[in-house]
């Protein structure tokens, strides 16, 4: 307990020396600036102004920053509650309806000749069209409920015909739930791009179909593509 007090004491004498010190140099800095304050002032007006500009840069720069970052999280949360609300909507529509619906998303990003062709014996290609640099697109839509998966059946028969028999230069299955594994399997191996619920939501949302188009089931679409992201980013 001595010991402890002793150091208590000491750390005491220490504050009070450094404290006096810090007194003792404002008194006579503020006596030195009043005994030539006709001198001092336009430096100390000076100081002080600075002092305000900067703290008034500081506090506009500071009140920006939390602006900005609080608009920027109100925008991804925005972006989040359309997307849900979004393919709530798609989930209420009729399968008729949502084959319309991604017809419209084809020709909302500069799709042409786009025709809805759904109907019994289509052979899986619900829409059809051309994309803006030529190339024939062939679109397999299964309106499933959310908490189902497409089998590798489906995945199958869209596999079986959309290059062969639809003369496919871009394949794309469109699914309003996620794909099962050996789905997804089918879809690299096979390059087909597999837009699944999430996807679905990000082309919804505005992503146009052009940039969905170099992913696939592993998100890296086929071959070529993932030759070409491992030489340019080396993962």
């Amino acid at each position: 307990m001595a010991r402890k007090r002793k150091r208590r004491s000491a750390a005491r004498r220490r504050y009070e020396f450094l404290r006096n010190t810090v007194l003792a140099g404002c008194a006579v800095l503020v006596l030195l600036v009043a005994n030539s304050w006709a001198d001092a002032w336009p430096y100390v007006a000076g100081v002080a102004g600075f002092g305000v500009v900067g703290g008034v840069l500081w506090w506009l720069w500071r009140t920006d920053r939390l602006l900005r970052g609080g608009d920027r999280r109100w925008r991804e949360q925005d972006a989040i509650r359309v997307r849900h609300r979004s393919l709530a909507e798609v989930d209420a529509m009729h399968w008729r309806d949502f084959e319309r619906y991604v017809a419209e998303l084809c020709r909302r990003d500069g799709c042409t000749d786009v025709v809805v062709t759904g109907k019994s014996g289509d052979l899986g290609a619900d829409v059809t069209g051309t994309l803006p640099d030529g190339r024939r697109l062939v679109v397999q839509c299964k309106h499933y409920a959310p908490h189902r998966y497409v089998p590798s059946g489906d995945m199958q028969k869209f596999v079986g015909t959309a290059w062969l028999h639809h003369q496919a230069d871009v394949a794309v299955f469109v699914a309003t739930c996620p794909f099962g594994k050996a789905a997804l399997a089918l879809a690299v191996r096979h390059r087909i791009l597999a837009v699944h619920r999430d996807l679905l939501g990000q082309w919804n949302t505005g992503t146009p179909l052009p940039a969905l188009l170099a992913l696939n089931g592993t998100g890296q679409g086929d071959r070529a593509h993932r030759r070409r992201w491992k030489d340019t980013y080396g993962a």
